[in-house]
């Protein structure tokens, strides 16, 4: 195989490999022929999990390998070029599991000297990874066993007290082995799907903490400036990107609604009477309190909510807000027009680490189910689970993290 050549410009050219079970970490050097041959983050990660990963592995099994990997345009000043991978045999599916998310987590790893993280072994007890240009700790996590994302996080960085610090953590749902459990960064950006915060879980990972200032170079800095200018102009006048940015992705549930393909109490109707109460029109007039963007980028659909008041207080902002897969399957799947009950079940989901789809989706199923007569009130410990009772919803949100009931 072809090793590392000074031209790859785009990478950094390494491998960090940690073992959980030992507490050893090694460095190597990435193949050139993978480089070229797989695309991106995604398709290096594919590469080395498909070269490591045996046939029968158990996902919740020390065995199981987790893959944090970036690609040659991140961190290199382009909108866009800020999402990581994730992936690993998922405990979900038992095949493939791959989940991405945006944030500052790939800039932390890349420029810390690493292309790809490779989590394998399992700790004994819980731990993070610290990660500072280039210097590795396996840290002491019992403390934080337990905590919601953003405590978490919030903890780890007063702790390693330096600037710039990214985190990606597991809440009680990856703990707890939740087959959909997610990997959250920034307490409102997730790595949701195929369960890959339960893998964390099984690692007793609750956390990975990235910090790096160390250059990317690339071969013509001046044309990546010239693209990044490009790529920023003509989004800017996408006249999606005004739609993307007052009202974010749930700013495209009248169009779906209009077109009868809105996800309508499990998947039976594409068309719900509640839907102008869900959507990112009447989000903007009620509760939404600032716009975010992920970094470097234009267009900034990101929402930030918050509700004081209520049955379904307190949504804190520090949690984000729902976009529109969000909005669907907590609010137009399980037949819920209350936009607060919505936004709560949303920020649960990213405080307890769950991927909001899937976890939507298993109550709209278990909705049905219980309309049905197949689930009773002896099942749901009394819970009335029929479509639009929005208590009932939240409180079952809660117990899937914890794996009650």
């Amino acid at each position: 195989m072809k090793r590392w050549k000074l031209h790859m410009y785009g990478f950094m050219g390494k491998i960090l490999r940690v073992n959980l079970t030992d507490g050893k970490t090694s460095v190597e050097l990435l193949c050139e022929d993978d480089l070229r041959k797989f695309l991106g983050g995604r398709g290096l990660a594919v590469r080395l999990l498909y070269r490591e990963l045996g046939r029968g592995v158990d996902p919740l099994g020390a065995d199981n390998k987790l893959v944090f990997s970036v690609g040659p345009l991140n961190a290199i000043g382009v909108p866009g070029d800020t999402r990581f991978v994730v992936a690993g045999k998922s405990p979900l599916t038992g095949i493939w599991g791959e989940a991405n998310c945006s944030g500052w987590f790939a800039d932390g790893l890349k420029k810390s000297g690493y292309d790809v993280l490779i989590v394998e072994g399992a700790s004994e007890s819980p731990v993070y990874l610290w990660i500072n240009n280039g210097n590795v700790e396996i840290r002491d996590a019992r403390r934080l066993w337990g905590k919601w994302t953003f405590e978490t996080e919030s903890i780890i960085k007063d702790e390693v007290r330096e600037r710039g610090v990214a985190v990606a953590a597991i809440g009680p749902a990856g703990e707890n082995l939740v087959k959909y459990a997610a990997i959250v960064h920034t307490a409102h950006r997730a790595a949701g799907r195929t369960g890959l915060g339960a893998v964390m879980g099984s690692k007793k990972l609750k956390a990975v903490a990235v910090k790096g200032d160390k250059e990317v170079k690339v071969a013509d800095p001046e044309k990546i400036r010239e693209l990044g200018k490009k790529i920023a102009a003509e989004t800017l006048t996408n006249p999606i990107t005004r739609l993307l940015r007052d009202y974010g992705q749930a700013g495209f549930v009248p169009d779906l609604q209009s077109q009868g393909i809105l996800p309508t109490r499990n998947f039976r109707s594409g068309v719900f009477e509640g839907a102008d109460k869900i959507s990112g029109q009447n989000m903007a007039k009620t509760i939404l309190v600032r716009r975010d963007a992920c970094p470097r980028c234009p267009v900034a659909c990101k929402r930030v909510v918050e509700v004081k008041d209520g049955p379904f207080a307190p949504v804190s902002p520090e949690y984000g807000g729902p976009e529109y897969e969000n909005v669907a399957s907590l609010g137009s799947l399980l037949g819920i027009e209350d936009l607060n009950a919505v936004c709560r079940m949303n920020m649960l989901c990213n405080a307890y680490g769950l991927d909001t789809i899937s976890t939507g989706v298993s109550i709209a199923f278990a909705m049905e189910c219980y309309e049905n007569g197949i689930l009773t009130k002896v099942d749901t410990e009394g819970l009335e689970l029929a479509f639009g009772n929005a208590k009932a919803a939240v409180e079952v949100v809660r117990k899937i993290a914890y794996r009650e009931g």
